[in-house]
């Protein structure tokens, strides 16, 4: 008899779970509820992510790397950025061990005070002109404890959601979660911008950019104890007992499942190669090469973000119509053709500000396309007692490999080049994809 053959689930009752049962309902928890829950946690998640993200343009290269010109400081500070990425799987794995030993309850609490008060932290700390050179390195620290709080806030309630919903419903109930990525970058948007076009530049160099971070404690606090109550759900405790949802162990998981894995992580290549191309890297551009105001332009991008949402909900509606493969592949399709047409006529160029405000828009538009059904989409196909811990490494690495170095990547590419760059690495992901879901021949489903 093999290890994984006498391994059971693990003890996950702990006392914060059980003082959140206490607290929860007897009755039968409807989807809509944990459609909710999953949206607000994922949001905070999000907000962490894109208040870094903002910064790492509008603020860090003036206030953590002035010794180097503006170039340059942005593509050191979007090398800060990428740190989390790398460090994502890692705190997974930190986490799985946490999950397996203590408990969901331990693990999401460690993990989303470990977020929070690394975002926090950063409104705190002095620029480069006070303590020189060790507020890189304690940037450097607060954006590694970021990416490993991210990867620890995997807590299944995705697929509890899923699991849930009626079958017929599942692409729209996948969809949901997805919802935080928009409304982060909403809130997390608004934020910058108010203190941007309110502020003198001196003002919000000096205290308004620290806002943001400071309220990024208090959302994860309420986000914990959102997704602590549907963590101590009967339902939640039921589906851990068939083993759907228990964290297995990494290595025999790699071991019998790699070639799943790497098809998983490069499946939402597209989608993900996309996210940057139209968040992060377009107020780069726009703050180094126009005359543009950046605070005007996340309030365009907020808008995008609006379109996004609408379509990550389209997404769920087409899918289970059509089949979530056939969706994937249909807005891989439509990526490629945004790809080469940005390779083609580049509209984020100088101080066109109408060519910017379509290439945001259609961007969102479909990156909400893909980015609704794009999440653990292979993971079914991996053995039952591994798709919890599969869909959360699948879900890192497909973060590590298309979004983690794009704003670096394409920023330092097409300030060289030329922003047809942006394309040809967009159309890159888009191929990728492609290939991808041509080696996963099965009908992808949401577990």
């Amino acid at each position: 008899m093999t290890t994984d053959q006498v391994e059971g689930p693990q003890p996950t009752s702990t006392p914060i779970e059980r003082d959140a049962r206490l607290v929860s309902t007897d009755h039968k928890v409807a989807p809509s509820e944990i459609a909710i829950g999953v949206i607000i946690g994922r949001a905070a998640e999000y907000f962490d992510f894109f208040v870094f993200a903002i910064a790492s343009v509008v603020v860090f290269p003036k206030v953590f790397f002035p010794f180097a010109e503006p170039l340059t400081a942005t593509l050191y500070s979007f090398a800060m950025f990428s740190l989390a990425f790398v460090a994502r799987p890692i705190g997974s794995v930190i986490f799985t061990a946490v999950d397996r030993r203590h408990g969901r309850g331990v693990k999401l609490t460690i993990a989303l005070f470990l977020l929070g008060f690394s975002t926090m932290a950063v409104s705190f700390l002095p620029g480069y002109a006070q303590i020189g050179a060790w507020s890189l390195y304690l940037l450097g620290v607060l954006r590694i404890g970021q990416g490993l709080a991210l990867g620890g806030a995997w807590d299944g309630l995705a697929s509890l959601l899923a699991l849930n919903a009626p079958v017929e419903r599942r692409g729209f109930y996948a969809a949901l979660p997805q919802l935080g990525a928009p409304l982060g970058f909403m809130v997390a948007g608004v934020l910058f911008a108010f203190f941007m076009l309110n502020l003198s530049e001196a003002d919000f160099l000096d205290w308004g950019w620290r806002y943001p971070f400071f309220c990024a404690f208090a959302i994860n606090v309420v986000a914990l104890f959102s997704r602590l109550r549907l963590v101590a759900t009967e339902e939640f405790t039921r589906l851990l007992e068939r083993g759907r949802l228990e964290p297995s162990p990494i290595i025999p998981l790699i071991r019998s499942h790699a070639g799943i894995l790497l098809v998983g992580a490069l499946v939402p290549l597209a989608s993900f190669a996309l996210f940057h191309l139209v968040t992060v890297f377009p107020i780069s551009w726009i703050t180094l090469f126009t005359d543009r105001s950046a605070g005007e332009f996340l309030m365009v991008q907020c808008s995008g973000a609006f379109i996004c949402a609408v379509a990550v909900l389209a997404s769920g509606l087409i899918a289970d119509q059509i089949g979530r493969r056939k969706l994937l592949l249909v807005s891989a399709g439509l990526i490629a053709v945004f790809a080469i047409c940005s390779t083609i006529a580049p509209l984020i160029i100088e101080e066109n500000a109408i060519g910017q405000t379509i290439y945001v828009n259609a961007g969102f538009a479909l990156l909400g396309l893909s980015y609704g059904q794009s999440s653990g989409a292979v993971t079914s196909q991996l053995a039952q007692r591994y798709r919890y811990t599969g869909a959360a490494l699948t879900n890192d690495l497909a973060w590590l490999l298309g979004a983690g170095f794009a704003p670096l990547i394409v920023l330092f590419l097409s300030a060289r080049y030329g922003l047809a760059c942006v394309g040809l690495y967009l159309l890159s992901g888009a191929v990728t994809t492609l290939v991808a879901l041509s080696l996963s021949r099965s009908e992808l489903r949401q577990v």
